[in-house]
């Protein structure tokens, strides 16, 4: 059996490599393929609330969710694993030599070749030696996820229909960076062209999007159109290596308890191999005589197994609660800890005492909930390119935003299943409507309201398409990017591997700060521990948000400020507030600690007094 070309982790196939992604192999690139071109054993993995919000949001009727696959480790048992397919078909031969233009200057030129006039994957040159080659730098795609090679022949040429097809040559000056130094020339007319052409706002020099979707099929293609259906979309230039060629959009819930657990796990274990062909109660009795369904099945009813099966065959009902409102109503229901019994299950949380916090702590905070295990299941929808697509306050997806498909007719999506534990601070209600009364804190939030108008019309983002998360939200998420500093300056778990949830709606406000990996990170009982003292690294939270090492740069920055191009950020950069993108629900959008603390700037908007 071949040896894959390289590997890749399960919890990376969501993220990073997902389908439609790029991916640099030694000699050559790739596309990485579509859930149709996976192949091999998936486990399934349950969680309702996701796969009926899934379901809502690819307007689908129903939605499974399986784990990707796993490479057979036996050479003699079949091939499993996810196809990937080469992309981008054109490559730049590692045969340097110089030309030069008319007007004197000298150019690094190499010869630019299709896949298919390669010999053996190399190139041919006219000394008939045979040379290396990389996958070009760039391609073309749309806002709509499409991806191309692009029609070198007719950029170099100015024309789409040219009958040219003479050698081309990709011309370089200086480090390669500068798109204006980089040319494309054919060596029989002369042609030359600036890659520069192919930047420039609004161009249509690569021509109409042909809705190509290679990690698909090679003929996996579909109309592509704008947003409102009313005009064609043109390709736009995009860097392969890029970090905007790829966005997962990834939907994420917590596992909570439920009375029918066990009802649910049991019908779980024989539902696709037995339950799910059965038509009347009296199926479930024949079923029941095979082995594994009478053991799975053991100490149920079958009438209850029946009004289980007949609940999934109509869909699971839809839920009025959004994913958040969920999560944090069952935090703040949890029973005081005692003692230290932690029974089973995917979900154990308990409140510890609040004796011994500050009182202007006191006066703030309602509950701090220790939450000895938890379960975190995460599953991608789509992806898109140029632009990340962020969830909205709730943490759910914009069900109009432009998606590209990870199937041609999608019945499951890839989930992965995280477990680990974590802490939540609920904050008081009364506090932070009595915060919101105050004319600093309005002045503040219209400042921060202006910027974001701002950011979207520079994206052409519709007012109504997009909405405000508000002050408590980018307090709250200002808060909880200071407090994961803290935290892991102090229990050792490295920031990256802790994720946070931030809740700013009617149910509550509060801060859940959890570890997101599949690995070993979370099954120590660092971020319990450090709950049962949250206080003190609350405290050391506060402290490194007063001042940043760019202030008064940093304290003084206005969301309105156009020179800088960061109209969601308000006192916030790589010196304060920015972490890990993968540990962030918002991308890093949406930070000021100049809401959580008083900065050198003196705006007086924050919620916790410099007593505290």
């Amino acid at each position: 059996m071949k040896i894959p070309s390289g590997q890749i982790r399960q919890s990376q196939i969501l993220t990073t490599f997902g389908p439609g992604a790029m991916v640099d192999l030694p000699n050559y690139s790739i596309i990485i393929g579509g859930l149709n071109h996976w192949r091999g054993d998936r486990s399934r993995i349950h969680e309702e609330r996701l796969e009926e919000r899934v379901a809502e949001i690819l307007g689908l009727g129903r939605v499974s969710l399986y784990a990707p696959p796993v490479d057979e480790q036996d050479p003699s048992g079949p091939r499993t694993g996810i196809t990937a397919f080469t992309f981008p078909t054109w490559f730049v031969a590692q045969d340097d030599s110089t030309w030069k233009a008319f007007n004197g200057k000298e150019y690094r030129t190499r010869p630019l070749i299709r896949w298919g006039s390669l010999v053996k994957g190399k190139y041919l040159n006219a000394e008939r030696k045979k040379k290396p080659v990389v996958p070009v730098r760039f391609v073309q795609a749309c806002a709509n996820g499409h991806i191309s090679d692009i029609n070198w022949n007719a950029f170099a040429h100015h024309n789409l229909d040219t009958p040219c097809r003479g050698q081309l040559w990709l011309d370089e000056s200086g480090s390669g960076n500068d798109f204006a130094e980089i040319f494309v020339r054919c060596e029989a007319c002369k042609a030359r062209r600036p890659l520069s052409d192919a930047t420039l706002p609004y161009s249509k020099v690569l021509g109409k999007c042909l809705g190509e979707r290679p990690w698909l099929g090679p003929v996996a293609k579909e109309p592509c159109l704008s947003k409102e259906g009313d005009r064609p979309l043109y390709n736009r230039l995009l860097v392969r290596s890029a970090s905007n060629a790829y966005f997962a959009q990834v939907l994420s819930v917590i596992s909570l308890p439920d009375t029918d657990a066990q009802l649910r796990e049991a019908v779980n274990q024989v539902y696709e191999d037995f339950l799910q062909y059965a038509e009347e109660l009296n199926d479930i009795r024949k079923e029941r005589k095979k082995q594994k369904v009478f053991n799975a099945l053991e100490g149920l009813s079958n009438e209850a197994v029946w009004a289980e099966i007949q609940r999934r065959k109509a869909g699971f009902s839809n839920t009025k609660k959004s994913i958040k409102q969920v999560e944090i109503e069952t935090l703040l229901a949890s029973p005081d800890e005692v003692g230290e019994d932690v029974s089973e299950g995917d979900f154990y949380a308990r409140a510890r005492k609040l004796e011994g916090l500050n009182p202007l702590a006191t006066a703030r905070i309602e509950r701090i909930i220790l939450v000895h295990r938890l379960r975190e299941v995460v599953a991608q929808v789509g992806f898109t390119r140029f632009e990340a697509a962020m969830p909205d306050i709730e943490g759910e997806l914009d069900i109009n935003v432009r998606r590209a498909a990870l199937d041609i007719d999608p019945t499951w999506v890839p989930a992965i299943e995280n477990r680990g534990e974590g802490v939540f601070i609920a904050f008081k209600k009364q506090a932070i409507d009595q915060w919101l009364k105050q004319k600093a804190v309005g002045e503040r939030g219209e400042e921060l309201h202006r910027g974001f108008q701002k950011w979207c019309n520079t994206r052409g983002i519709p007012q109504d398409k997009a909405k405000f998360p508000g002050l408590p939200y980018i307090m709250l998420h200002s808060l909880s990017h200071l407090l994961i500093t803290a935290v892991s300056l102090e229990c050792g778990y490295a920031a990256s591997a802790i994720r946070e949830r931030i809740y700013a709606g009617d149910s509550g406000y509060g801060i859940l700060l959890y570890t997101g990996t599949s690995g070993n990170d979370g099954t120590l009982g660092g971020l319990v521990q450090i709950g049962k003292r949250i206080e003190l690294l609350l405290i050391s939270a506060l402290e490194l948000g007063r001042l940043c090492s760019n202030d008064p740069v940093c304290a003084q920055h206005g969301p309105e400020n156009d020179a800088e191009d960061r109209f969601l950020h308000g006192a916030a950069c790589h010196g304060c507030l920015l972490i890990a993108e993968t540990s962030c629900e918002r991308r890093n959008d949406f930070l000021d600690r100049a809401l959580v603390v008083n900065t050198v700037s003196g705006n007086s908007a924050a919620f916790f007094p410099d007593e505290l």
